[in-house]
């Protein structure tokens, strides 16, 4: 029996506009997004627009503006760079295992996704940039075999999307990423797994050192996820210390 694939709810489409707007540079630095503004932009209600606000919230896309609404959060380099890092070894995983187990059919398919992707960059829509990336890269992610590299990333894509939109506005040429790209198939087709999991990790390095030098490097407030996963670090270690106390 085949299987249903979900349908976005509403919450999900506007979600998604909104988070394609920022991305796409129509809300910058510290803009301001007002419930009542955006449902009647696209022509919803406030219900969906305050609870896709929160998940951007709470996603660390927009953070609490002063008095009213909430605004943009700014791109913290530290954050970004730790988020680069991890992404470098999923996706040069998933390379290396793509080589390993999937050449045949990246030598089938890949090809599409390149010129898709350069269709994309000659259309200069961020939008369509973005979305032929992520095409890529969870091309990439189902040719490893390993379903755990997509669930992996997946819960940070939101942010990436946000920082994706960056690099292409303000970073390296569309043209120079999707011939990194097109390097990481042939690695693939050519089932070099140690070329391909090298020029990936290559790739993603250079993405976030291109980004990050172009970012403030005070502190800024961080994704609910990343606050999170540092304050359980912090108990965690308190709890080990009370342990060694007790021992002693």
């Amino acid at each position: 029996m085949r299987r249903l694939q979900p349908q976005p709810t509403l919450v999900d489409q506007v979600y998604e506009a909104i988070l394609l707007d920022i991305s796409a540079g129509k809300f910058g630095h510290d803009a301001r997004l007002i419930q009542e503004e955006l449902a009647e932009s696209l022509g919803v209600s406030r219900q969906p627009v305050q609870q896709a606000l929160l998940l951007l919230r709470n996603h660390g896309i927009l953070r609490d503006a002063p008095g009213r609404g909430l605004m943009v959060a700014p791109l913290e380099a530290e954050f970004v760079r730790n988020l680069y890092e991890v992404r470098a070894v999923l996706d040069g995983l998933a390379s290396s295992k793509a080589a390993e187990r999937g050449s045949d059919a990246a030598r089938e398919e890949g090809p599409a996704f390149i010129t898709r992707g350069r269709e994309a960059v000659a259309s200069r829509s961020i939008a369509k940039m973005i979305a032929a990336d992520m095409d890529f890269h969870f091309f990439l992610y189902g040719l490893s075999q390993n379903p755990l590299i997509a669930e992996t990333s997946l819960p940070h894509w939101s942010y990436l999307r946000r920082v994706m939109g960056e690099v292409l506005l303000h970073g390296e040429t569309p043209g120079e990423i999707w011939d990194q790209h097109e390097a990481i198939l042939n690695a693939v087709i050519s089932a070099d797994a140690n070329e391909a999991e090298r020029v990936a990790r290559l790739h993603i390095s250079h993405a976030a050192t291109t980004l990050t030098e172009r970012l403030p490097t005070n502190p800024q407030p961080e994704p609910v996820a990343a606050s999170a996963s540092r304050r359980t670090g912090k108990r965690v270690e308190l709890r080990h210390k009370k342990a060694a106390a007790l021992k002693v």
